[in-house]
C-alpha cells in the first residue's frame, strides 16, 4: 500500500485540533496564535533526523529565503515514501479534522488549499525581511524544533512593516506560531546569534495559484465533493 492511501491510525489521537481551539487569540500586531506541543513526537524525532545535505543549510540569505529555491527542501511524496512519520504527520496535518479546525478557529476557507510543508535549516549569519506571506499562502503555522543553546530564542519575530519585533514567538523545542496571511502579517527573523543549527518546519496551506506544485506534500488539491 502507498502512502497516498495509508490513513493515520485514528486509535492515536492527534492533538493539535483540540490544542487550537483551546487556544486564545493574541491580537498584537496582528492576530496569531501561539501553541506548545503541536506535532507528535515520532514527527519529531523524523524531522530532527533528516538531513539533507549542507546545501540546505543557509546562512545569510540576503533576508530571503527565495534565494535559495534550487536548495530548499520539503516533505514531498517521495520524502513521505521514505518516512512513515513524516508521511503520517503529513495526513493529520491534512485531515479533514485538522482542516475544519483551522477553517473554524482561523476563520479561512480551505478546501482547495494544498498542503505544503517545508523544512528549513538556518546557521548563524541568517535573517529575514519583514514580509506578509500574501497571495497564494492562506494559512502560516512555524513550528520551532531547534536543540541546544539558545534555541528558546530563536523564535520567528512579528513585526511593524519598517521591521521592528513588537513579539516573538518562543523558539521552545515544538511550539509554533499561526496566523493568516494579510496585509498586516509582517514577521520576520531579526539578526542575532544562533549556535548550531535553527530548525523550523513551515506548514502552509496555499491556493490553486501556487505554481511549485513539485513543493506540495500531496500535489494539488480539487474541490471536495
Amino acid at each position: 500500500m502507498s502512502p497516498d492511501a495509508t490513513a493515520p491510525d485514528q486509535s492515536v489521537t492527534f492533538s493539535l485540533p483540540n490544542l487550537l481551539a483551546q487556544t486564545p487569540v493574541a491580537s498584537d500586531p496582528f492576530p496569531h496564535w501561539m501553541l506548545e506541543t503541536v506535532l507528535e513526537p515520532d514527527a519529531c524525532a523524523a524531522l530532527l533526523e533528516w538531513d539533507p545535505g549542507e546545501s540546505a543549510i543557509a546562512g545569510d540569505v540576503g533576508g530571503r529565503r527565495e534565494t535559495r529555491n534550487k536548495s530548499r527542501v520539503f516533505v514531498d511524496p517521495a520524502v513521505r515514501q521514505q518516512d512513515e512519520r513524516l508521511n503520517r504527520m503529513a495526513h493529520l496535518l491534512d485531515s479533514d479534522a485538522m482542516r475544519h479546525t483551522f477553517e473554524r478557529i482561523c476563520d479561512v476557507q480551505l478546501d482547495t488549499a494544498a498542503l505544503r510543508l517545508e523544512l528549513c535549516l538556518d546557521s548563524d549569519g541568517f535573517w529575514l525581511e519583514p514580509h506578509t506571506d500574501i497571495g497564494a499562502k492562506k494559512l502560516t503555522l512555524l513550528i520551532s524544533l531547534s536543540t541546544g543553546e539558545g534555541a528558546d530564542e530563536l523564535g520567528t519575530d512579528l513585526m511593524t512593516p519598517d521591521g521592528k519585533s513588537v513579539a516573538r514567538a518562543s523558539g521552545a523545542f515544538n511550539s509554533a506560531v499561526l496566523f493568516i496571511p494579510s496585509d498586516k502579517t509582517w514577521h520576520g527573523f531579526v539578526k542575532r546569534p544562533i549556535k548550531g543549527t535553527r530548525r523550523t518546519l513551515i506548514v502552509n496551506f496555499v491556493d490553486q495559484n501556487w505554481r511549485a506544485v513539485h513543493e506540495l506534500a500531496f500535489g494539488p488539491r480539487s474541490v471536495q465533493h
